[in-house]
């Protein structure tokens, strides 16, 4: 599908094609950029990129999904406007590359192709930062080992995008396996996976709310954590980071902070602790203790972080009354985006179909929504 879609675009061949996978937040909400610990699983839908060299000083882009196209001169590699703006991951991610070394004489043609919804919370920016990484590293021949092409795509997002996300949806973009679940210790930046307990799925159901993270909430939200870290670090010296807080520190020094940021610093504490108790109960086998956890954790988002919108309230809610649901949460940065629900074999498309539903009666829209598995990380398909 690249192949022909890449040749239909730029009459000629790809030189190299890479794709890399979207990913669902497991627990772990915005605790990533607090260097905390947190969750994650690569999923089966993927982007795939196809790169070749050009002959002159241009880049050319094409996106089959997004139905854009658009040039650029190597020396005008700036953040792009309206019809262009769909080419600032990939310009990103070849700016950050190009400041990490790659030599760079002539322009290139790239063009991708997806099954990652796009604005639903599975970081189709992540898998469009990670497929280009590896195509253009291939293409200008510049090795880089998986956690340096992780970092890339962080770089380019928090750099050139603006967006000042952690190292969540990238690193398990990079590290995500089959039948497992990326752990990441944001703050050394060392990953490991856990198995995914056996007989579970994920439904995705996105609430049709498009969350513009770049748009200022996440900002907010960021600006508040740091500001927490701040004060928390005055007057406790060994905490560098909000995740080295406790909830017992936090509420200590509520008087010290305004309610809003408060609640922000207490949401992330709270959240890093649940992580670590993830762990515990996945490694024993616990289900019905993932399930308990997964809802608090969308109980601390919704109240104290206040980054969930009451139709992914209504989606969690619903999932989480019907039979053979675990637990259900928001997933993803939020604001809008996606609920996410771990079940077993048993829950069927008929019981999707009754959420949808009632979102419908709710709303007036149907919510689309789809079962997937995990999937292999990022890297060269050839």
């Amino acid at each position: 599908m690249i192949k022909e879609y890449f040749k239909s675009q730029f009459n000629c061949e790809p030189t190299a094609i890479a794709k890399a996978p979207g990913r669902l937040e497991f627990i772990g909400n915005h605790v990533d950029y607090n260097q905390g610990i947190v969750m994650g699983v690569a999923i089966e839908n993927h982007i795939t990129v196809a790169v070749s060299m050009r002959d002159d000083d241009e880049i050319h882009m094409a996106s089959e999904g997004l139905r854009c196209t658009g040039k650029v001169k190597l020396s005008e590699v700036v953040l792009q406007e309206k019809k262009q703006k769909f080419m600032n991951y990939p310009l990103g991610v070849f700016a950050m590359l190009r400041e990490a070394g790659m030599k760079v004489e002539k322009g290139f043609n790239l063009a991708d192709t997806s099954t990652v919804p796009t604005g639903a919370g599975v970081s189709s920016s992540a898998a469009i930062e990670l497929a280009t990484a590896y195509a253009l590293c291939k293409l200008y021949n510049f090795p880089l080992s998986k956690i340096d092409t992780v970092r890339i795509g962080k770089a380019a997002e928090n750099k050139f995008v603006g967006m000042p996300c952690g190292i969540l949806d990238q690193g398990v973009s990079g590290f995500g396996e089959k039948d497992a679940i990326v752990r990441i210790d944001c703050k050394t930046e060392e990953f490991s996976t856990l198995p995914l307990p056996a007989g579970t799925y994920f439904w995705v159901f996105n609430s049709g709310v498009k969350h513009a993270l770049v748009a200022g909430d996440y900002a907010k939200r960021h600006a508040s954590c740091m500001e927490a870290k701040d004060v928390l670090g005055k007057y406790n010296p060994e905490i560098t980071c909000l995740a080295d807080a406790t909830v017992s520190t936090v509420e200590a020094n509520k008087s010290k902070l305004s309610a809003e940021t408060f609640n922000r610093a207490l949401h992330v504490v709270g959240e890093n602790r649940r992580v670590v108790e993830m762990e515990h109960a996945l490694a024993v086998g616990d289900l019905a203790a993932v399930g308990d956890l997964m809802k608090a954790s969308h109980m601390s988002s919704r109240f104290l972080f206040e980054n969930s919108c009451k139709e992914i309230d209504f989606l969690v809610t619903e999932l989480s009354a019907q039979k053979n649901v675990y637990g259900a949460r928001l997933s993803g940065g939020g604001f809008g985006g996606i609920a996410i629900a771990l079940t077993n074999g048993d829950f069927s498309e008929a019981q999707a179909k009754e959420v949808a539903e009632k979102f419908h009666e709710k709303f007036g829209a149907y919510p689309k929504y789809f079962r997937t598995t995990t999937g292999a990380g990022a890297g060269v398909v050839e």
